[in-house]
């Protein structure tokens, strides 16, 4: 606290005090103002009556209730409780920097009033300007959307380019060439102007790599690639669909002669089923 005291800031009080009061403080600002007398008669200058009693009397007490005077005066001017200072921080030097930012808004308050003084110190308070409007202007004022919310009022699209086109930047004094067509769609944003599928292989198709100097040969590009599938050279003959599918193994199927087939055939019996009919009679 010590370090933000202003020694030109006490210069400036004192001058402006001196001025006010017509009374000296002396070399010492801490002493001169320690007993209370001249910041009481400084009041009195600011509001007349505001103390009514000055004690002139050397003892403690009394300088403690010329300032407690003081600070009371200060309040009732018009001084926020934050800008007032403690006896003790004047009488007993515990916080002259507390004391010094009383005193400069005290002064800022008396510019305020309409003091005019020859010294010019203080911050001159802002003036509360109070508008009162009716209740009709009142509920107009709700139907505005406010800046604040954002608005497209007046919102044009006019000579904006297409999106994704170059911008040219035309300055004649460096011989920059003037700006070409807007028109044009740059290629940032693709195009299929003069697209063509033309020489393009089947989807899946082997990439053959043809180099004169290297000797490789040359492929043919309209075969399709088996990667693709194909029903080249496809047939049903032969499937029967929904029909069982009978198993051949010469373990369990008999094999006889032309002339056992024969018979068998004209026995009406199966080839084979002759020699289980033997055994069933034997």
């Amino acid at each position: 606290l010590a370090q933000k005291y202003d020694p030109q800031k006490e210069a400036e009080l004192r001058t402006w005090i001196e001025s006010v009061t017509g009374q000296q403080i002396g070399p010492d600002f801490q002493k001169g103002l320690k007993d209370g007398v001249i910041l009481c008669e400084l009041m009195n200058k600011l509001q007349p009556n505001s103390v009514r009693k000055i004690n002139r009397s050397a003892q403690n007490w009394h300088q403690l209730e010329n300032l407690s005077n003081f600070i009371k005066a200060m309040a009732s001017y018009g001084m926020n409780p934050v800008d007032l200072f403690e006896a003790n921080d004047l009488f007993e030097s515990g916080n002259l920097t507390q004391v010094q930012v009383s005193l400069l808004a005290l002064a800022g308050m008396a510019k305020t009033k309409g003091l005019q003084s020859d010294v010019d110190i203080g911050v001159k308070y802002s003036e509360k300007q109070q508008r009162n409007f009716d209740e009709a202007k009142m509920k107009a004022g709700q139907c505005v959307i406010g800046l604040q919310m954002g608005t497209n009022k007046c919102a044009s699209q006019s000579g904006m380019t297409a999106y994704g086109t170059r911008r040219h930047l035309y300055d004649p004094k460096n011989q920059i060439l003037p700006p070409m067509d807007h028109s044009t769609i740059s290629l940032q944003m693709g195009t299929n102007k003069c697209a063509s599928q033309v020489g393009m292989t089947a989807p899946g198709t082997r990439r053959h790599i043809y180099d004169s100097k290297t000797g490789t040969e040359k492929c043919d590009s309209s075969c399709t690639s088996l990667q693709m599938g194909s029903n080249l050279g496809a047939n049903q003959s032969g499937q029967i669909f929904g029909l069982g599918r009978q198993i051949y193994d010469p373990k369990y199927c008999p094999q006889g002669g032309q002339g056992e087939v024969a018979n068998a055939e004209q026995s009406g019996d199966p080839p084979g089923y002759r020699c289980y009919r033997e055994e069933e009679e034997s």
